[in-house]
């Protein structure tokens, strides 16, 4: 591929970014008013299951986008079918699959609240999983024309903003079933989005008939995409499903408060599939193997720095961040940290995965179910271990989190060193400027660790805000080359000489 080309694809990489930055801070700006709202309003005991019934909705409609979420890109990018044919297909069968998983789960409720006794009409909460598959699946075919807008939007706008202030007005209305309603009004709202412009786009499908075999063959030739993507949803979940088994539903509000905080930058990394996987699929139909590598060390990059700016940013004032959702939640600090520093480990093996599932499915989707076994039997292992030791139980609760952290580093490393090896060149670069950044903003935020009592409001109100700054300023200043300035470049050069690998 030419220099022209590859430095498009960055190009199409950093317009991406750009775009899911700003959806980020977006989520972020939302996401953290929904937590203080659930914590305060609700509580840790209904806080818990609700995150027990929406864990289960949430696999249930990603199992019903039958890996069409990552999948549609390769379906649209290999075929001479008129492309509003394929993407109607594509939502028929998630349509259908998100009836079948509906009705699974109305017909056996407690599985959404396996420590906890159904009540009202928590029965008919599944009838939401079709409007986040459809949604999932509408906002796919959109990032394939390279419109990431829309999915900031129903993802980073009207599903957070709509949750909030719905999870604050109905708290005057029903402290058992107001997160619920919340969660259904949410879906509903970001379904709308993803749909209109989706219709706008690729329009009614004039000439279309659902055709079964091609539907069931298009679901077949997904299903590999779709275990990776259980399986990788699983182990970033899994935990909290433990923790319902084990614990009470109070133990699981506080873990998924501390999870929620930790794993915002993750959903930046799920916000990039879209963008990154046509991207990735057209370099290998090119048979460019060293653009894919080029592509995912540079999402990589982008993504783990995010990940370690929030790191610091919550880590070091972790008991100050949980205390601002209630008192009650001081006691998940611990496992807030430990989920922090897992994210940023397995940044690398994630980004990876967008490529693997494309050149190695099969392997891949071993090798993932292989680390989510090992986070299950090493989550029960720790917790027995903590029990017998006499630890707390807030400490008890913290074993899923180590478990996690320990997996996904493995399988991380695992899968750099697979895709290496299939594309035949680096998927992963250390550059010294990280670590100079996560050292100089932990000193940042050490030295305002060590204020006064009297000045304690500056820990979280001027720290965090320091110690983000802080870490952005050093890793921008001393470690981005011009491929990553392209991410802060309204309109970059096509034409440009791309700098060489060698960078602080």
């Amino acid at each position: 591929m030419s220099d022209a080309a590859s430095t498009q694809d960055i190009n199409t990489l950093a317009k991406g970014g750009r775009t899911n930055i700003l959806g980020f801070l977006l989520r972020l700006a939302a996401r953290l008013p929904f937590l203080f709202i659930a914590g305060r309003a609700y509580g840790p005991d209904i806080v818990g299951r609700y995150a027990i019934a929406v864990l289960v909705i949430e696999v249930a409609a990603l199992l019903a986008t039958l890996g069409l979420k990552r999948g549609l890109a390769q379906a649209l990018a290999s075929t001479d079918r008129p492309h509003a044919h394929v993407v109607w297909d594509a939502v028929m069968v998630a349509l259908v699959a998100s009836l079948l998983a509906s009705g699974v789960l109305i017909a056996f409720p407690q599985a959404m609240y396996p420590n906890s006794p159904v009540m009202g009409l928590e029965r008919f909460l599944p009838m939401v999983v079709f409007a986040v598959a459809i949604s999932d699946v509408t906002l796919s075919a959109l990032a394939y024309r390279h419109n990431i807008g829309a999915a900031v939007t129903a993802r980073a706008i009207i599903e957070p903003w709509t949750i909030s202030i719905a999870a604050w007005g109905f708290s005057y209305v029903s402290t058992r079933d107001g997160l619920m309603m919340a969660y259904v009004l949410s879906m509903v709202a970001a379904l709308v989005a993803s749909v209109v412009p989706f219709l706008r786009e690729y329009g009614l499908p004039r000439g279309w008939r659902p055709r079964p075999s091609e539907m069931i063959a298009l679901a077949r030739r997904n299903a590999p995409l779709a275990g990776a993507d259980a399986i990788e949803w699983g182990t970033r979940n899994v935990d909290r499903f433990i923790l319902a088994l084990m614990f009470s539903p109070a133990v699981v509000g506080i873990y998924f408060m501390a999870q929620q905080v930790a794993s915002v930058p993750q959903r930046l990394k799920s916000s990039f599939d879209p963008i990154l996987a046509p991207v990735v699929t057209q370099s290998l139909a090119a048979g460019d193997k060293a653009s894919v590598a080029k592509q995912v060390r540079q999402v990589g990059f982008w993504i783990t720095g995010a990940q370690a700016a929030c790191l610091v940013t919550f880590g070091i004032p972790a008991e100050g961040v949980m205390g601002l959702l209630g008192p009650e939640f001081v006691v998940g600090a611990g496992a807030m940290c430990i989920l922090l520093v897992a994210e940023v480990l397995a940044s690398t093996g994630a980004v990876c995965e967008t490529a693997l599932v494309y050149t190695a499915r099969m392997r891949n989707l071993v090798i993932s179910l292989c680390i989510l076994l090992l986070q299950i039997v090493l989550s029960f292992v720790f917790i027995y271990i903590a029990r017998a030791q006499g630890w707390s139980e807030g400490w008890q609760a913290a074993a899923p989190a180590v478990a996690l952290a320990i997996s996904l580093t493995i399988g991380s490393a695992i899968k750099a060193i697979l895709l290496r090896r299939i594309l035949g060149a680096s998927v992963f670069r250390v550059r010294p400027s990280f670590f100079a950044a996560i050292g100089i903003a932990g000193l940042v935020g050490a030295a305002f660790m060590s204020l006064p009592p009297q000045y304690e409001w500056a820990e979280l109100s001027i720290g965090m805000p320091a110690i983000l700054v802080t870490f952005f300023y050093v890793i921008i200043k001393f470690g981005f080359d011009a491929e990553d300035r392209a991410l802060f470049r309204k309109m970059p050069a096509v034409e440009a000489t791309l700098p060489t690998e060698e960078k602080l």
